[in-house]
């Protein structure tokens, strides 16, 4: 009986703690529970501020880009998230969906209805990766022999026949409720056809500093003027403004760097924004390493007539390129908005031998928008946009005796081929230290007169000051007793163009373009250029204007 009572109260004593057990299990499940609940009302309250960032940033962009659009604001399409990745990094299809959109080009089998203007997304948890492909390919003739030298654009159309301006992967996100990312890498093909690869940008920039600052860092535009910091499938025109390419680069400005930029709290929108980069890299009016664009005519007679000696690195903070810039903009009316803007860029340059020599160049731009009241997709408009830049440019001394031989190194009496040399005195030429002042401007007028239809024009003119080395009457050398003179320095040579184009957008996912050139270039002449541009946007990137 006594082992019956006690097989009993064991039982019992068994059944109390397995009940325990799961009590305890049901709590355990129960506080689990409440803190997903806490934890996915966090990330809905993350993901909400998030968007007002978004949403804030983009009226940021708006405001730079003059729009005047009045009517009631669509909500942007949601990114078809065509896969996901799991904890541990497989990737799964998202559910399939039904319901079709207007506008609907292609279906993907198993996911959401999808067009080419939509991101392609990978995402974890609440970081994503939306991904974009842009192609811009060019096609036509000039006159000029010398295409490279007529259109000095990194960019622009380097040969008769066809050119691949550029073929671009954009890769952009969330990185997480604090910072987002870009990435743009682009491929294109130079005049000799080789192919080349280069980061035009790859940054990360803050989404919640307080105070309506925000920081960026990484491989980023220098935030100088309305057109240096636009990718070429957001150009106007087939080429880059004459100004751009001479005075901020045959690539414009951009460099590994930082830049912290404020809202200022005013009735319109007022941005103030201050960049630190290296000075070298593609910064060719400063540390860039020469301003060529391959010609051996230009290695041989580079900018100032000086080559590029004085690379002293950087030491301190001078010898950063420094870029402030403030922009303004105001709607005029119901249908106008003008944007004024302001920048600088101070830094070291290579130029000469010995001291150090810098580079200043300053701009101001001015945008002004009119949009119809009644207006069909963005249409009918007109924009008018301009841009002058000054450089002041610290030449220092040079001696074209570089190895102290009176330029004969090979002993057969004559100066070497491809020597500035001093026709008064038969000897390579010795410069003397000296500034020299280089202006640029561009004006350009659209018309967007009917839904995907934009004619524009655009005005090109550069000059500046002639150099004390230029009236000397210099010449090169060919090794056998005769001096070819050079003149004026090309590198700063007045020019003057005119651009009348037209482009269709047949969607908002392509266009195409066709323009005229009219080159006036001293000591060279007359020269006529014509393009055909085509362009593909796939993905992430924005969609054209309509």
């Amino acid at each position: 009986m006594k082992t019956i009572y006690r097989i009993t109260g064991l039982v019992f004593a068994l059944c109390l703690a397995a009940g325990s057990l799961k009590a305890q299990e049901a709590d355990k499940i129960q506080e689990l529970q409440r803190q997903l609940q806490a934890m996915q009302k966090a990330f809905e309250e993350q993901q909400r501020a998030h968007q007002q960032q978004l949403q804030a940033m983009q009226a940021q962009i708006d405001a730079l880009a003059g729009s005047t659009d009045k009517a009631a604001p669509k909500p942007a399409p949601s990114p078809t998230d065509v896969s996901s990745v799991t904890s541990t990094g497989s990737v799964t299809a998202s559910a399939p969906s039904t319901a079709s959109s207007p506008g609907t080009t292609t279906r993907l089998p198993g996911f959401k209805s999808w067009r080419p203007t939509d991101p392609l997304r990978i995402s974890r948890g609440n970081a994503s990766l939306d991904l974009g492909l842009t192609g811009t390919f060019t096609t036509g003739g000039s006159t000029a022999d010398d295409i490279g030298e007529l259109n000095p654009g990194g960019h622009d159309p380097n040969n008769r026949g066809f050119t691949v301006q550029g073929v671009e992967i954009n890769l952009a996100g969330a990185v997480d409720p604090y910072f987002q990312g870009s990435a743009n890498l682009n491929f294109a093909l130079n005049r000799d056809g080789e192919s080349f690869m280069e980061v035009e940008e790859a940054w990360l920039e803050s989404t919640s500093l307080p105070a309506n600052l925000q920081l960026r860092a990484g491989q980023i535009w220098s935030d100088f003027g309305r057109h240096n910091a636009t990718h070429i499938h957001g150009w106007s025109f087939v080429d880059q403004p004459l100004a751009v390419s001479r005075l901020l680069g045959p690539d414009g400005m951009r460099n590994p760097g930082g830049r912290v930029s404020w809202l200022a709290p005013t009735p319109w929108f007022t941005e103030l924004s201050f960049t630190v980069q290296n000075s070298g890299g593609v910064a060719t009016s400063f540390r860039g390493g020469g301003h060529g664009h391959g010609d051996e005519a230009e290695e041989e007679v580079p900018m100032g007539f000086r080559h590029a000696e004085n690379n002293r690195g950087v030491r301190r903070f001078s010898d950063m390129l420094v870029n402030p810039r403030l922009a303004m903009s105001y709607n005029l009316t119901d249908t106008q908005t003008i944007l004024l803007g302001g920048s600088a860029a101070f830094g070291p340059n290579t130029s000469g031998e010995g001291g150090e020599t810098d580079t200043q160049i300053y701009g101001a731009d001015l945008t002004w928008r009119w949009q119809a009241k009644d207006h069909q997709r963005g249409f009918p408009f007109v924009q008018f946009q301009s841009e002058f830049m000054a450089r002041k440019f610290e030449a220092g001394g040079f001696d074209w005796d570089e190895d102290a031989n009176g330029g004969d190194g090979d002993g057969n009496g004559f100066v070497d081929e491809g020597i500035l040399t001093d026709p008064g005195t038969g000897l390579p030429a010795v410069l003397a230290p000296e500034t020299l002042s280089d202006y640029g401007v561009y004006s350009q007028l659209l018309y967007g007169f009917r839904p995907g239809w934009v004619a524009g024009m655009r005005f090109d003119y550069l000059f500046g000051k002639r150099g004390l080395y230029e009236r000397r009457g210099l010449g090169l050398a060919d090794n056998a007793g005769a001096i070819a003179p050079v003149g004026i320095d090309l590198e700063r040579g007045n020019r003057f163009r005119v651009s009348p184009n037209l482009t269709w957008y047949p969607t908002e996912f392509s266009k195409v373009r066709l323009q005229y050139n009219y080159d006036d270039r001293d000591r060279i002449g007359i020269d006529h250029s014509l393009w055909l541009q085509m362009e593909m946007s796939l993905g992430a990137h924005s969609a054209h204007r309509f």
